[in-house]
């Protein structure tokens, strides 16, 4: 049965089949698996060689590429017979409207949830937090808004340190910094979609806009505690600037999230690891026609790490 997504990262590596075993040659040596046991393959490395013999032997097991660039998918290439999973398709294209609305319902609740958890961890003792509690487990159509306002209240004050800080796309302090987390982690959810084969253009409740990918923006929204807590390290090791710059340091730093450690399922995987689990987790639940098998990222542990 094939099951594993293998990303390539590896600087100046070679990609090779022999025997029906996927290598990969770097200066850290050489890795294989058998391509019987491979689902897709995730390409990330800016300098990666990809022998001809793999495209073929990939297509006739039915192994999908996914080439990035800066980490975002630019390419994929698929085996002939699976460009189209007609089934698949027509279960995310008609999605019931009951359906969607519980998966975005479990959606927003493990976001809020998360929110509490990063929220008590940087400010354990903001009298706010009793308030943020109660939305997150509420069921108001507001619950959402609420945990947001509250949060990000939160983070002003105990990371940004200012009352000014708002959190926008196109503003000022921690924002450019989580903007570019926020697009790392989008990468990261784009490259497990593309995987399992699910199209990110049938979202769940995010607007389609042209050259959108709406069940993305969907599914990032857990995680997105990932990004504002490493921002929130990077912002206390770095203390003392009012208006922090997206430096190739910081690139650097915020670029390795999803290789830190979080529980999910009573596992401890890296956040590429949950996000693929999650993601898989989805696809199950649309073509079951059912939410139960989908399964958000909720944090359950007291402790973030780092």
């Amino acid at each position: 049965m094939s099951y594993h997504i293998v990303s390539i990262d590896a600087p100046n590596c070679s990609l090779s089949c022999k025997d029906g075993q996927l290598t990969c040659k770097s200066s850290e040596g050489t890795r294989s698996v058998p391509l019987e046991d491979v689902a897709a393959i995730i390409v990330t490395s800016f300098s990666a060689l990809i022998h001809s013999k793999l495209l073929l032997e990939a297509a006739k097991q039915g192994i999908g590429l996914v080439i990035c660039e800066n980490f975002k998918p630019a390419s994929l290439v698929l085996p002939a017979n699976r460009s189209t999973d007609t089934l698949l398709t027509r279960a995310q294209a008609y999605i019931p409207a009951q359906l969607k609305q519980r998966l975005w319902q479990k959606t927003i609740d493990a976001k809020c949830r998360n929110q509490l958890s990063l929220a008590s961890e940087i400010a354990p003792g903001d009298p706010r937090l009793e308030r943020l509690a109660l939305y997150s487990k509420s069921r108001t159509a507001a619950k959402e808004a609420e945990c947001a306002k509250l949060f990000w209240r939160i983070y002003a004050d105990h990371v940004a340190e200012t009352d000014n800080f708002r959190r926008r796309r196109d503003g000022d302090g921690p924002n450019p910094l989580l903007n570019y987390g926020y697009a790392v982690l989008l990468s990261t959810i784009l490259q497990n979609l593309f995987a399992v084969g699910l199209d990110p253009t049938f979202g769940i409740c995010h607007v389609v806009r042209e050259r959108s990918t709406p069940l993305a923006y969907d599914l990032m929204e857990p995680f997105r505690s990932c990004v504002d807590w490493r921002v929130a390290q990077w912002i206390r090791k770095n203390p003392g600037e009012a208006n922090p710059e997206v430096t190739r340091e910081f690139r650097q730093w915020v670029t390795g999230f999803p290789l830190e450690k979080i529980d999910w399922m009573e596992l401890m995987l890296d956040v590429r690891g949950v996000i693929e689990g999650v993601t898989r987790s989805f696809r199950q639940s649309v073509t079951a026609g059912e939410s139960g098998t989908y399964k958000p990222w909720t944090r359950t542990t007291t402790k973030w790490d780092g």
